[in-house]
């Protein structure tokens, strides 16, 4: 049994996620801004943290005692440029330095697919900021001491989940149930082949645990 930290632990993605590590036997730690959200969370431990007002240490007292660290945050969809530095970006880069303080060996990043590439202006200067928040983001984790697995999924639906995706290095684009990305992250952590991966994954016909494995 270990204790996972879920920075962004009220999230769409994390909410689903916590059931798959319960089921398991592990202790997710969900890591919330707002005391009131611990009502949604059965069976999660919940520490208030708020990413973007948060120090290193702040970070570092709330991961206390967890063996892993999920980041899976975002600054919303709502077009606030300053959010997708203050969290996705700065958020991340905070976790990475407290588990390393810590001595937290493993930490699993949801990123998003295409970051990789310059992004489009034509698609606003929200998504702009969002495309180079991940990137840096994910550039920083790489460079980091850290027992790392980046998870990049396609477009995000609110499908039922079928527990059968498509992962790998380059999928080429497609669509993934939230449910779906939440199983492939209780998977990563418990499979040591996907350290020092990037990995894109989408909709597939293929078993979460044998997809990872490639």
């Amino acid at each position: 049994m270990s204790d996972i930290a879920i920075v962004g632990g009220h999230g769409q993605v994390a909410r689903l996620l916590i059931p798959h590590l319960t089921d398991r036997g592990d202790v997710p730690v969900a890591l919330i801004r707002d005391p009131d959200q611990a009502a949604d969370l059965p069976g999660a431990a919940t520490r208030p943290l708020d990413i973007e007002s948060a120090s290193v240490e702040d970070f570092a007292t709330v991961f206390t005692d967890c063996a892993a660290v999920v980041f899976a945050a975002g600054g919303g969809a709502d077009g606030n440029v300053e959010r997708k530095r203050t969290v996705d970006l700065e958020g991340s880069l905070k976790s990475i330095q407290a588990a390393e303080q810590l001595g937290i060996r493993r930490f699993v990043q949801v990123s998003a697919m295409g970051v990789e590439q310059d992004p489009d202006p034509d698609m606003g200067e929200s998504w702009v900021a969002y495309v180079k928040a991940k990137r840096e983001a994910d550039e920083a984790l790489r460079a980091s001491s850290l027992d790392w697995t980046i998870i990049r999924p396609g477009r995000l639906t609110d499908d039922e989940g079928t527990g059968r995706v498509t992962a790998g290095e380059d999928t080429g684009y497609g669509e993934i149930p939230r449910a779906d990305v939440a199983a492939v992250i209780a998977a990563a952590l418990s499979d040591d082949s996907t350290i020092g991966r990037t990995i894109e994954v989408i909709g597939g016909d293929t078993p979460v645990a044998e997809a990872l494995r490639g």
